[in-house]
This record gives C-alpha cells, sequence and structure tokens, in this order.
C-alpha cells in the first residue's frame, strides 16, 4: 500500500467543477445551526450564511434540503445561528454528517437551552432567528430567510473559524 499527500478519490483541480472551484476561494464562516430541544434538537454545519441589518434584521441560509434541519426550518420556526471558534473545530464535521459522533453530535459540545434552540456554550456568538417563509431551492439548497429576534457575541473576541479551499482555517 502507498500513502499519498492527496485524496485519492478527487479528480486533478483542472477536472473540477469551475464554480466549486471558485466558490472554494470564497473563505466563509463555520456555523452550527440548531432547533429544537431534549430528544428533537437538530443541528447542520451551514457556511453559507448572510446577515443583513434593518428592522426586523435578517438571516439568510443555504441549507441542504435533505437534512433534518430543512424539514424542521418551517414558517414561524425559531433556530439558533453558533458561529464555531478555533476550539470548537471539532464539531463542524460531525454536524455535517462527515465525521463520527457516538451517541450524536449534541454529546461533543457544551449546550444551553434557549427560547430558538440549542446555543454552544464558548462560541465566537450565536443569534436566534424566527422562519418568516416557506424556505425555496436556490440551487440545490434551500434558501432560508428569518428575522433576528436575539444576538449574543462573546467578550472574549476569539477568532472565529472559516472554512477556504476544503479546510477548516483560524480567522485571525
Amino acid at each position: 500500500m502507498t500513502i499519498h499527500s492527496e485524496h485519492p478519490f478527487v479528480p486533478p483541480e483542472p477536472e473540477r467543477d469551475p464554480l466549486r472551484r471558485f466558490r472554494g476561494r470564497l473563505a466563509q464562516p463555520v456555523t452550527v445551526v440548531t432547533a429544537g430541544r431534549g430528544d428533537d434538537r437538530v443541528g447542520l454545519t451551514v457556511s453559507s450564511v448572510l446577515v443583513a441589518e434593518g428592522d426586523p434584521a435578517r438571516v439568510a441560509l443555504l441549507v441542504d434540503e435533505d437534512s433534518d434541519l430543512a424539514e424542521t426550518l418551517r414558517p414561524g420556526e425559531a433556530f439558533v445561528v453558533n458561529v464555531l471558534g478555533w476550539a470548537q473545530r471539532g464539531l463542524a464535521d460531525p454536524f455535517a454528517g462527515t465525521g463520527p459522533a457516538p451517541g450524536g453530535p449534541f454529546r461533543l459540545g457544551e449546550w444551553s437551552e434557549s427560547d430558538w434552540g440549542p446555543v454552544l456554550v464558548g462560541s465566537v456568538g450565536w443569534l436566534g432567528a424566527r422562519v418568516t417563509g416557506e424556505p425555496r431551492p436556490l440551487g440545490w439548497p434551500l434558501l432560508v430567510d428569518a428575522a433576528v429576534e436575539q444576538v449574543t457575541v462573546s467578550d472574549d473576541d476569539p477568532a472565529p473559524l472559516t472554512h477556504l479551499r476544503g479546510r477548516y482555517r483560524r480567522a485571525d
């Protein structure tokens, strides 16, 4: 067996989809969007997040249409956008469904309850929002539009986690 430094199933870069290559060059925040309570909690790693100031402020998410979170985010439902820091990078893959999570991903971090859903203790910050309309397809994912009802930012000002060209990076 030979060990290679590159991924054995990824095509060479010139053969990859140009749109995916372009998107990979845009640094994205790494968040875990959560909803529900107790045994009904759901969460998903989401990097496509847009926050817009206004009255009320808005948040838009692109969410995998096949995810448990997408089934939960219906008009009037609440959710939390937890911004991960470098210390929480171990949560990103399990909540994306691409890393191990014995007993479920919520066992991997410390969580508190809020009126909007589970909040990651020690996150860079979080916001609570409520879905305002029916999610709709935007390309392959669903566009979820929501009104922001609560914003909390860490006083410790930890460096947020970003995703760039397939890797997690510390945004200092």
